[in-house]
């Protein structure tokens, strides 16, 4: 990309060398990247079920599938596509941490707790996992364990919402109210939208 003006030109460099090479797995996987950009996710699904067909062992491909499949709200196949990747490489973090993310949102929690453990025992500094790990602990109950993953992730992640928004619904499970509103405030700054019910129950909790 570095060496285009933009992004329908390196688009363009990438069909012609695709009309050159169809079966590169790698240039429909850079093209699919190129599509996700421009935020147009059918060329994108299209050109990555290319890359995954030409090269069925690229397990970047099935992620990044799963992520347009979770686009659309359609958690099932989100799930599947990731399965299929840490198939492909089952020493890829991420996958296990998109199937953990998605067994938390369909009510399976000790198959997400797994999940998670396994993306964090593989790369221990996965923030993203580690922040699905922490909401995953608040729907356990495990309000400690999370205020303590929240920390570290927000040592080094100051700019994190998500993880903002989880330590101020831990501040406020222990009725440390004022933390829970600065939390909120932190989780703004940062472009997370916090529920509005949730920071009423924060703000009234403060008069």
């Amino acid at each position: 990309m570095e060496n285009f003006d933009n992004i329908d030109d390196y688009i363009a460099d990438l069909k012609a060398k695709l009309v050159a090479n169809p079966t590169c797995g790698n240039t429909h996987y850079n093209l699919g990247v190129a599509y996700l950009s421009r935020r147009d996710f059918q060329e994108a699904e299209r050109e990555f079920l290319d890359a995954v067909a030409h090269s069925p062992r690229m397990a970047e491909g099935y992620v990044q599938l799963g992520g347009i499949a979770l686009q659309r709200d359609d958690l099932e196949s989100c799930l599947n596509y990731n399965i299929q990747a840490t198939q492909q490489r089952p020493f890829f973090s991420v996958p296990w941490g998109n199937i953990g993310f998605v067994l938390m949102q369909q009510g399976d929690l000790d198959k997400a707790h797994k999940a998670l453990k396994k993306a964090l025992k593989l790369d221990p500094e996965f923030a993203q996992a580690q922040a699905t790990m922490s909401s995953l602990l608040i729907a356990m109950g495990e309000f400690e364990e999370a205020d303590k993953m929240l920390k570290v992730i927000l040592e080094k992640h100051s700019h994190f919402g998500p993880a903002w928004n989880n330590k101020a619904i831990v501040d406020a499970h222990f009725e440390n109210w004022v933390d829970a509103a600065k939390c909120i405030a932190k989780a703004e700054e940062s472009g997370f939208d916090v529920p509005e019910e949730f920071k009423k129950e924060v703000e009234e909790n403060n008069k």
